[in-house]
């Protein structure tokens, strides 16, 4: 994987416990602390010209690419003996997802669960967007979702899904015992199946003109009543 950027490139070359195999540099790189960093970690370094670093990735890469390994993703057994898990059903935004992994790890979720198919995997955008907080959260990747929940469910979780149809305000539900969030599509929400699977589906009223909200943001509201529920 190509990851860019001086705050994830601080953030890998601290950790350790992260292998970064080459790190490429545009001409003129001037970061004294990352450059003082990759010496301490005797990376191979590359030095190429903007352009050339430009047909390597797009977006803005702030002069730095590191190659690292690619994302290991968790086995779902890891969540059966968790407290509170974020089901995602298909995203297809990476900001969207790194906005979501960063707010889960900020409000101690303990795993999120996704899909293998039609489902925007761990990429580089979403490793700057989720801002260094990936070490710290379990993520599954599965290859059938209602089967994941049906799993969940065999193991004491009570499944909320997130709709405006069929469903009640999201701060008149209980949610102590073990629970599991789902967050839909951007544009279509929860699958049928992903739904029929629901023990309660919760909508956010909406005030004002629009009928819906950003996944991540919406998965924010949600995941902190869930939180606050809870304490």
């Amino acid at each position: 994987m190509i990851v860019s950027g001086k705050n994830v490139a601080r953030d890998l070359l601290l950790n350790n416990n992260k292998k970064v195999e080459k790190i490429i540099l545009q001409e003129g790189f001037s970061d004294n602390e990352i450059l003082s960093l990759i010496e301490k970690r005797n990376i191979n370094v590359i030095t190429k010209q903007k352009r050339d670093i430009d047909r390597l990735i797009s977006g803005v890469h702030q002069g730095i690419l590191l190659y690292i390994p690619d994302y290991q993703y968790s086995s779902i057994e890891t969540a059966y003996n968790d407290d509170v898990v974020v089901i995602l059903d298909h995203l297809e935004d990476p900001h969207n997802l790194g906005a979501i992994i960063r707010t889960c790890e900020a409000a101690g979720v303990d795993a999120i669960i996704m899909p293998k198919d039609r489902q925007v995997q761990i990429n580089s955008t979403v490793m700057k967007t989720s801002v260094g907080t990936l070490d710290n959260m379990d993520i599954v990747s599965v290859s059938n979702l209602v089967n994941a929940i049906d799993t969940l469910k065999q193991n004491g979780f009570w499944v909320v899904g997130t709709a405006l149809e069929d469903s009640v305000d999201y701060r008149e539900i209980d949610y102590s015992g073990k629970i599991a969030l789902v967050i839909g599509n951007e544009g279509s929400g929860m699958s049928q199946l992903v739904k029929k699977n629901c023990d309660f589906i919760a909508k956010i009223p909406m005030y004002g003109t629009t009928n819906s909200l950003n996944a991540s943001v919406a998965a924010g509201i949600m995941i902190y009543e869930l939180v606050r529920d809870r304490k």
